[in-house]
Order: structure tokens, then sequence, then C-alpha cells
């Protein structure tokens, strides 16, 4: 079998973090040099590793990518070279197939100025991108709005359609056609693209012009261009719409139990979602289709070795018998590896021996106990990652004011009731605080579950109101009872009480029951709140502590597995429950009276304290859209702070709680269903996740720590230094006066040399600053152009003699680059 060369482990650092790119060539593994990563050529097939760091862990995806015109034996060479490498790092990477033209946005991330995929490969002699060469006539066509990917196509006007971005590459010129249905961020990445263009593979040494297609009279010389090389213009095609996936075939999912036992691949369909993480046995491989979109293959570690080293095989098989489309996405995943797109299709996923992370919402009655972490607010805006985790924007100290719907309007909540929230009721609760002499705003939207539908609604419409009184500013916090975040159960140090149902209105005419039982959970005056259970001995539980309020006394329950912390927190909130004397009753002591009170004794949850489960929980972020009329959620793997684009919404997945980021400049359809689209978003969750998960709306330039700490290194002037798209366009510098470079090109002047000519093509020799500078044309070396002396010169003396890039100096006016020619002796 194949093996990984001595040369590919030699080379290879497996610790630090970025990418490895091998081409197949003769079958071997040939390194492709790190200046031309993202240029794929179509007759060939590649492997790409990508390192991970985060923290301490390291993590690897191995991808192999088949061209279009690759041959059958170096797509199996990649295959085989994929698994050789995966043994290679012990079994720990997750393996991937990219098929051309269905690449995973995973893939896409790695190459963020974008892929780039040219015509031919080894067999038709193309070693690899010519750099500094002019000798380029090509037509791209830029597909993407985020990760871009541009292929070559016919060089003619039938390539076009109106919807997309087409790079027309001249070698000294590159001509951006922006189709008229194209959008602002396509037409960004065009450009983003266009100048890598000139930078990398021309050294700076080109133009790039651009033609927007709704106007094309304001570019005359460059549609002379177009016009000269493209043919005769025609109609052009409509633009074509980008695949759309229904949510509900992301939400399909099917679990496979494979096995080869009878010397036959044979695959039996063992459970639909919503899956479990038990399902998955340690001895056996399974596949996971997710509607045909993408197959999964999970290998377990004691499964059989020769089932393992097949699990690629069995994956295009099973593609090939269920009749899926051969450019399916697959991905191999090592028992222990998963990645956390194939973690999050399962209803909860846990990772055994590992520290705790992040907690999870907290549900009354459970026997599980949430640990509470001590932290320091302080650190709150200095580390925001820390606020994320917590959750917590800061001690809870700010201003706070509340208000109860009431007939659907806002009624100020008098202070004797500041901390109580009654199930019948909705509350809007403003809190107000610093960061240097920043006011920062919090809006929390808490809809207890007795309130009527129409309560719900007007909590909902009078927060938009509250929203634009304070211009936008306020983070949104929507809190359905019984998951009050920690930050919500600070602001009132220790005395919250959320009732079963009831209300705090003054003309209320519901009975107060006589007998009311809480729940105690907390351990400081940052984390506690009492809950209002049944008043029945099935609610009390072991671990915490209860109050019991009757008409003649109130109780301080105390189970055996409670903290003294825990104690001294339920003293202080029984104190906001009953002016009463408390008597306090341990458990196992306690009097006829107490059970009497709770209508008699009764088996309850008195299991020891259990040890609370990791969840293995991968924040997430996704590009939302709602245009087509129906909820699209695009996931942004290895996201960062750039993938935030002004013009559109985004869904910040952190499992116990929901943000959704709307830009300055999104659709105002997308601002007004931001809280429909989360809650969409978790119905269609392949998981079948809990529609009561909080949702936080935030604003762009208002953006809490609690959210600014899933990313990393967050800049909070970024938007506000950003350059606009007219802008990036006008730096491009080009020459007022196209006319020199179209007639170059339109007109090209007939080849005269001499016998002593170079008749060598190519990137232009280069020579020493001391051959060129202020030499007459008779004392030059042989080789070099007397007019384009500055050409001859490397990177680093052409900005030394010149003062700039050759990009730069490229982007001057004709006049203004032979004035600096003939002042610095290049002329």
């Amino acid at each position: 079998m194949t093996k990984l060369s001595t040369q590919v482990e030699g080379s290879l650092n497996i610790t630090t973090p970025g990418l490895h790119i091998w081409r197949i060539e003769a079958m071997q593994m040939v390194p492709v040099p790190s200046s031309t990563f993202g240029s794929f050529f179509d007759g060939d097939c590649y492997i790409v590793l990508a390192i991970h760091k985060n923290g301490n862990n390291v993590s690897y995806d191995i991808h192999y990518w088949i061209g279009q015109d690759s041959s059958q034996d170096e797509q199996g060479a990649a295959a085989i070279y994929t698994t050789q490498m995966d043994n290679y790092l012990k079994g720990r990477a997750i393996q991937h197939r990219e098929v051309q033209g269905n690449e995973s946005e995973a893939f896409r991330g790695y190459f963020k100025q974008g892929l780039v995929i040219r015509k031919g490969g080894i067999a038709s002699g193309l070693k690899q991108v010519d750099t500094n060469s002019y000798d380029v006539r090509r037509l791209l066509h830029v597909k993407g709005k985020r990760n871009v990917v541009a292929g070559e196509v016919e060089v003619s006007w039938k390539s076009f359609n109106r919807g997309d971005v087409f790079l027309l590459d001249l070698g000294k010129l590159i001509i951006q056609w922006n189709g008229p249905e194209s959008n602002r961020m396509e037409r960004l990445r065009g450009m983003t693209l266009a100048k890598d263009i000139r930078d990398q593979e021309r050294g700076g040494r080109a133009c790039v012009g651009v033609v927007e297609g709704d106007n094309e009279n304001a570019s005359p010389k460059l549609m002379e261009v177009m016009n000269h090389v493209l043919g005769k213009r025609m109609e052009l095609k409509a633009a074509v719409p980008d695949t759309v996936v229904e949510p509900a075939l992301k939400a399909s999912l099917k679990l496979y139990h494979v096995s080869n036992s009878e010397g036959k691949l044979v695959v039996r369909e063992v459970a639909t979602r919503p899956l479990t993480q038990d399902l998955l046995n340690h001895q056996d491989c399974y596949i996971l289709d997710q509607g045909g979109l993408k197959i999964f293959v999970w290998k377990g570690k004691d499964a059989n070795a020769e089932e393992k080293k097949e699990a690629m095989s069995q994956a295009l098989n099973f593609i090939k018998a269920k009749q899926y489309p051969p450019s399916t996405q697959v991905e191999v995943l090592n028992d222990g590896a998963e990645s956390a797109v194939f973690q999050q299709l399962f209803q909860k996923w846990t990772v055994p021996n590992r520290a705790s992370g992040l907690g999870k919402t907290y549900t009354i009655g459970s026997v599980a106990k949430v640990e509470q972490v001590k932290f320091d607010a302080t650190s709150m805006h200095v580390k925001p990652e820390v606020a994320a985790q917590q959750k917590m924007v800061d001690d809870g100290s700010g201003e706070v004011q509340v208000w109860r719907i009431e007939d659907l309007k806002l009624v100020p909540v008098d202070s004797k009731w500041l901390g109580h929230f009654y199930g019948g009721d909705c509350y809007l609760l403003l809190y107000t605080y610093l960061i240097g002499e920043k006011q920062h705003h919090l809006l929390y939207i808490w809809q207890g579950k007795q309130a009527s539908q129409d309560e719900i609604t007007a909590s909902a419409y009078q927060a938009v109101i509250l929203d634009q009184k304070y211009n936008g500013e306020p983070v949104q916090i929507r809190v359905p009872m019984g998951k009050e975040p920690p930050h919500l159960m600070s602001i009132f140090k220790g005395r919250m009480v959320v009732y079963q149902g009831g209300t705090s209105r003054a003309n209320s005419v519901e009975p107060v029951p006589p007998t009311r039982l809480f729940q105690v959970q907390g351990t400081s005056a940052k984390n506690t709140k009492a809950f209002e259970v049944l008043a029945r001995a099935t609610s009390l539980n072991s671990n915490d502590v209860f109050i019991l309020k009757t008409q003649s006394c109130c109780y301080l329950w105390c189970g055996k597995g409670c903290s003294g912390d825990e104690r001294e927190m339920a003293k202080m909130v029984a104190d906001t429950i009953s002016r009463t004397e408390k008597q306090v009753v341990v458990e196992g002591q306690e009097p006829a009276n107490f059970w009497m009170a709770l209508g008699g004794k009764a088996p309850y949850a008195n299991t020891k304290r259990l040890q609370e489960e990791t969840l293995a929980i991968t924040p997430r972020l996704f590009e939302c859209s709602n245009q087509t009329g129906r909820f699209l959620a695009t996931e942004i793997p290895d996201f960062n702070q750039d993938d935030l684009e002004e013009d559109d919404v985004f869904l910040l997945d952190v499992w116990d709680q929901v943000f959704f980021w709307i830009g300055k400049h999104a659709n105002e359809n997308e601002k007004k269903a931001a809280a429909i689209t989360a809650q969409e978003y978790l119905k269609t969750h392949p998981s079948g996740r809990d529609p009561e998960t909080p949702i936080i709306v935030v604003k762009q330039g208002h953006e809490p720590p609690t959210f600014t700490g899933w990313f990393l290194a967050w800049d909070p002037f970024k938007w506000s230094n950003a350059k606009s798209y007219e802008e990036l366009k006008s730096e491009l510098g080009n020459p007022e006066d196209w006319g020199q470079l179209t007639a170059e090109i339109t007109s090209p002047k007939l080849d005269v040399f001499k016998a002593n000519s170079n008749l060598s093509s190519g990137p232009l020799p280069i020579f020493s600053l001391e051959q060129l500078v202020n030499k007459p044309m008779d004392e030059l070396p042989e080789g070099v152009d007397p007019s384009r002396k500055e050409e001859h010169l490397s990177v680093e003396d052409f900005t030394k003699v010149l003062g700039m890039t050759p990009a730069a100096f490229s982007a001057l006016p004709l006049w203004k680059q032979q004035s600096l020619k003939k002042e610095k002796g290049l002329f």
C-alpha cells in the first residue's frame, strides 16, 4: 500500500497552525509553494492539511480535492494518501472529500482572498502558477459572496450572466466586470481577488479596471478592450440563483450501521432524527446521511481494522447506491475526534474527562447540579472571553428600570416588587452600565408562562419602541420564564423570586395560594434565585434548599447535598418571600406539619449529587437570510470578526443561548424578523433543540463582552475605520486615461527584433541596482530592455530605489512614473 514518504513526514510540523498543500504528481505527493496557495488546476488532485490550535489543543483536517479533469489513478492516490496522513496523525484528523464545484465552506474558508481554479494540470505540462508573466488571456467567473471560487471559463461574452462578477485577465490589465444584479459584497470580493492576482502573480505590475455592468458607458476604453477580446457583444444570460438548501433537508438525518463481516458491505438503517450519542458503539462503524447533502462516516475506536481502512470507500459506495451526485461531500471522523458540525447533529454530545468549559441551562427539579464558577466582574471588559463564558457583562451593579405589561402598555413596577417576577406577567427591564465614560444598555424581555399571547406580543412591540428611544443601542435579551441568565439574577443581589402564576398588579383579584414551595438555586448574591414549584413532596430534591411558606409558618428545608453557601443565600431570599420567622428543617428531621402542608410524605429525588456532565459545545456562526421567503443559515467555519458583514444578519449559537447580530446595512425585513428567524433556527436544528433557549439581539457597534468574547482579538474600531466599496475602487490608482494601455491591447505593435535581441518570453531577468542605475544604453547588461529598467529589479531593490512597491508604482500616472524614473537614474 502507498505510504507517506519520509520526505513528506520530515517536512511536516504538526504542532504549528496553518496549511500544507501537496499536488499528486506521478502518484507522489509534491509540495505546493505557499506563494501559490489558493490556485488549483482542474486536471489535478491535491491534498490539503489544515492544522488548528485552540489553547493547548491541536486539531487536524485533511481535505483531498478532486479536479474535474483529473484521472482515476490520481483520485485513488489522493484518497490513499489521505488515509495514510490520518494514520500518521494517529487517527486525530477529520478527512474530507472535496469535488471541484462543490467544495465545503470550511475548505473555501482557508483561502480568504479566493479560490482560483485554472484550466490544465500536470498532464498538460502546467507545473505551477507562473508569476510576473504577462502572457495571460483568461476569463474568471467569480462566484460566492463570502468564500469566493473563481473558475476559468471560455473567453467569450457567452460565459457572462447578469448576476455574477467576472475578471478578464490580460496580463498587464485585469478588468473586473460587475453584473448589474451582483451585490456589494460580491463586488468587494471580486476586487480583493483582482488585487491579489495583480500583487501576487504580477508583482504589482498590472492595472485593475472596474466596469459596472449597469453603467458600462462610464468606462468606454475598458469596454473597447472587452469587446475586442470577447468578440461581439450579445444579450447576457439571466442571473443564476445560488443553490438553496431547504432547512427541512438539513434536518433530515438517518444513521446506518456499516458492516463487512460477511465479506461484503452491509448497510442497515438504525435510527432517524433526533439522534443520541449512545447510538454510536465503539466496536462499529456508522454512516450518517444528512439529507443527501453530506455523508459522515464515523469509525469506532475498537472497530474492525479493515472496516476503518475502507471508510472512505464505504461512503463512496453508499453515495452510488443512493444515486446521490458524485460531488456529494464526505467527512470521515474518528471516535473521539469528531467535528463540531457532526456533534451538533445529536441531541447532546458529551466528552468524558474534559474540564468543563461551558455550563448548561439549569433545569428546575433535576438532580444534576450546575457548578457555580467564581469570577471577578472587573475582568469582564478586559477579558471579554471570560464575559462570554460566564454570560456576564458586569457584576449587576448598574442602574435598572423595570416595567410590567399592563393593558398592552408599559407600567413602571413599584420598588417594593423589584425582583419579584410573576408567571402571569411580562416585564421589560432596562439595565444601564458604563465602560469608561460610555453608557451601554441591556434590555431584558421576561415572559411569564401564564402570560396571555397578547401580552407576550405587546412585550416584543414595547421592546422595539424602547429600543428606538435609545437609538437602537440596547442589546435585547428574550428571557422565557425559568431560563433567567446569571446577569439578570445578579441585578437583584440574591433576592430574585419567580412565581408560577399570578401578578403584582394593584387591582389583581387572583387568590394567593395558602401554601407555596420555592426551590432555591445559587451560592452568592450574583447567581441566586428562588423558583416556585408545585407544593408537593415530590418536588423536593436532596441537593437543594427549599422554602415552604404556609399561612402560619415559613420553613427553610435543607437537603443533605446542599452547601453552606446555598443555605446562606436561601435565608436571604426567604426574607423576600416571607417576613415571618424561618424555621430551619434538616432533611430527615421534618415535623409532621411540614409534610401535612405538602399534602403528605412522598418519594422525591434524593440521589447524592450527580457530577455535572461536560457538554461538548463549540460556538458556531451562521450567516442568515430570509430573502427567498424562507429561513436559510450558512455556517462560517473558523470564524472571526471579519466574517461579520455590515449588509447581513448573523446568528452566533453557543448552545444554551443564541445571539442574533444585525449589521447596520442589513435588509429592513431581516432586522424586523430577527427574533422569528432565530426561533426558526432553533425549530429546524437537526438535533431537536430546546425552543425556549434564550435569544439575544445585538446591533453592530453595540456588542456586549458576552458576545465579543467568542471572537479572537475583537476590534471595537473595525467598522469606524472600514472603507466603502467606492473608496476602495478609487484607491486602485488607475491611469486617468486608459488610452495607452487599451491601444497596446487592441492595436498590438508588430514584433521588431535584431540579431542580438532577447527572444525569450516570460518574466524579465533580474539585475542589481549597480548594473542599471545611471547607466547609458551601451553599458547595460545583455537582455535589459532600456525602456523597462525598473522591471529588471528585485522587489527589494525596486522598493529601496523608488521608495514604493511595484504595485504602488504601477498605480501612478504614466508621466509621474517617467518623472520618478528620471529622478532615480532609471530612465
